[in-house]
């Protein structure tokens, strides 16, 4: 006979778990459609455990190195959820890029990301081999980024530091119908700011998960003291 548990202990646990909730008032964003899904908020992790942990709508997974198949894998696998993956920029263009974006699709990613420096070329090369959206990071309202849009980049993502609202306002005011995704800054009226210029969805960097880790443990150390 099939052992069910029951519902009052899988709440219990549930409330047990901690989550890392995004500002609620990236909530307030109007979205972006993929895959069935709206996308308000992505979190900007590789980390499998502060992903699995965190209620974003998706996954920015973008990282200094070179794209490799294991960690798209693990990460799609992990997320339940669309994850936007890097493919290339300044360290991997070319054919390497379209391979890279390639095994990505294959694997399931929502869309692919690639950094401000790729040359038009190769973001000519990926619209031509990948169905998934190519979403190109921009750090300027520039010919840059009008090329890139112009070779089939059909996602911006706005990463310009304290300059994003401006930059996101530029881009917006010059393509209305184009997806744009945008860092969210450190607070909520930076957040509020960022969506106000015309952001469809907005990315957080989460806690480090040593600091998470630390906490923890001060927080534990403690409670051992108390049972002396």
């Amino acid at each position: 006979m099939t052992k069910v548990i029951k519902r009052e202990h899988a709440e219990r646990a549930r409330a047990h778990e901690s989550v890392l909730s995004v500002p609620e008032v990236m909530r307030t964003a109007p979205g972006i459609a993929i895959q069935g899904r709206k996308i308000r908020s992505l979190v900007f992790s590789t980390d499998l455990a502060v992903i699995c942990h965190c209620d974003a709508d998706a996954v920015l997974a973008v990282y200094p190195f070179t794209c490799q198949p294991a960690i798209t894998q693990a990460l799609v696998a992990a997320s339940q959820r669309p994850v936007f993956n890097g493919v290339g920029g300044s360290i991997t263009q070319g054919e390497r890029c379209v391979e890279a974006a390639l095994h990505s699709e294959m694997s399931g990613v929502a869309a692919v990301v690639v950094n401000t420096s790729i040359p038009v070329e190769s973001i000519s090369a990926l619209v031509e081999k990948v169905a998934v959206p190519v979403c190109v990071t921009a750090c300027a309202a520039d010919d840059v980024v009008r090329r890139q849009i112009a070779a089939g980049a059909s996602i911006v993502n706005v990463a310009a530091g304290s300059r994003t609202p401006q930059v996101v306002e530029a881009l917006r005011r010059e393509y209305p119908d184009l997806p744009i995704i945008a860092t969210g800054g450190p607070t909520d009226d930076a957040i509020r700011a960022t969506i106000a210029a015309g952001a469809d969805a907005v990315s957080w960097t989460p806690p480090a998960i040593a600091d998470l880790e630390r906490e923890v443990m001060e927080k534990a150390r403690r409670l051992a003291a108390e049972l002396l």
